[in-house]
């Protein structure tokens, strides 16, 4: 008998902390910035290494935004971190005035994104994100698909001109293997399929490449695409995508409502319309249980992936 190691599952919160370090270390102008959340967005790591690079705001997110703003016009290249239901809700007016109004390069990194927070509940599920900070001008939106992609776009964030919204996860997610070179704004296609396209970011990526073998199953090729960078969207890849399978699926942590899979919608009405279904979560809050109770509960599975790809790809055919 044949026994398959488990994959590897981490945090991609923790691929963030780890690539904090190692840019401590290669460049002495990052600088770190918490709200009273140092331990859960994994920024202590670097405040163990660099304590005289490292401010603690306290409870106080729109302070840190307008702080965070202040050092990257002094030079600095400032990380500040907290929950996304902060990040991106509290501190919004701060981030479009101080942040992505004057165009610099602030890292906002926001943790605990989704209904994968679990036991936290509504409140601090967000569901929002990408849509709140996609629409400000500026601003580059990234979502990992796992701890390698965090650590990479957390890395690479430190190089653009303008500001960035990280999105990050609490529970732990797969290591994706075989991906292609990963680099923010260039989406990532991780299987090659003729029959329909499934867009997905984050946590849903992998449950994607799951529903994608399901799928192969029933004789339908699913070309799955990894949009890790919501904003700027990668609009050639959308395209081609949509062009050669004729269908396109999107799926997300998120609310449907301006999230990823509009971002998707607003390429394809102009260059190349296509029948189209949305996945995520529906003009709704989310609720407290464990983050396979919820994805179950809000029918972000793969048999749930699996049955919208197949509805789908039969309104294509007809």
């Amino acid at each position: 008998m044949i026994i398959k190691e488990p994959k590897k599952k981490v945090a991609t919160r923790d691929g963030f902390g780890r690539a904090l370090v190692e840019l401590g270390k290669e460049n002495k102008n990052v600088v770190v910035l918490c709200a009273d959340l140092t331990e859960s967005v994994r920024a202590n790591w670097f405040k163990e290494e660099f304590p005289d690079r490292f401010v603690s705001l306290g409870v106080a997110e729109q302070d840190m935004i307008g702080v965070a703003a202040g050092m990257a016009l002094s030079g600095k290249i400032p990380y500040a971190c907290t929950f996304g239901a902060f990040a991106s809700g509290r501190a919004w007016d701060q981030v479009r005035v101080s942040v992505a109004y004057t165009n610099i390069n602030v890292i906002i990194v926001g943790t605990h994104g989704g209904i994968s927070v679990g036991g936290d509940g509504a409140t601090h599920q967000s569901l929002e994100e990408i849509t709140l900070m996609r629409v400000l001008p500026h601003m580059t939106v990234v979502v990992p698909a796992d701890a390698e992609e965090a650590f990479l776009a957390t890395k690479q964030a430190a190089g653009l001109p303008g500001p960035v919204y990280l999105r990050l996860g609490r529970a732990a997610a797969t290591i994706i293997e075989d991906k292609p070179e990963f680099i923010i704004g260039k989406a990532s296609v991780l299987t090659p399929g003729d029959d329909i396209t499934i867009i997905a970011c984050g946590h849903m990526v992998e449950k994607s490449l799951e529903a994608a073998k399901y799928l192969r199953e029933k004789k339908i090729k699913a070309r799955i695409i990894n949009l890790h960078t919501p904003k700027p969207i990668d609009k050639p890849a959308i395209i081609k995508a949509a062009r050669e399978t004729g269908a396109v699926l999107t799926v997300e942590e998120h609310s449907i409502a301006g999230g990823m899979g509009s971002a998707v919608a607003e390429v394809l009405a102009e260059n190349c319309p296509v029948p189209m279904k949305f996945m995520g979560l529906d003009d709704r809050f989310g609720v407290s249980g464990t983050p396979e109770e919820l994805y179950e509960y809000f029918g972000l599975t793969e048999k749930y992936i699996v049955k919208e790809a197949e509805e789908l790809f039969k309104k294509k055919r007809t």
